[in-house]
């Protein structure tokens, strides 16, 4: 549901956080990893667009500003 411009371009970028989750081992990351060892990379990767969706929402909802986790 929603625009599907949008829900492509959380997809796109999810497949970027997942190509590049060796250099960084941030919380994203590693619950895709753990994911990765037993489900197909494309379902983890709507998985990751669908958890970044529901992130930037809360955002914008609560209009704070991300403070990510260090690892």
């Amino acid at each position: 549901m929603g625009d599907r411009y949008l829900r492509k371009l959380l997809v796109v970028g999810a497949h970027a956080v997942l190509f590049h989750r060796r250099r960084c081992s941030d919380a994203l990351r590693r619950w895709a990893d753990h994911l990765i060892e037993t489900k197909p990379i494309k379902l983890v990767a709507v998985a990751t667009a669908n958890k970044l969706a529901r992130i930037v929402f809360a955002l914008m909802r609560d209009e704070t500003h991300y403070a990510g986790t260090t690892a």
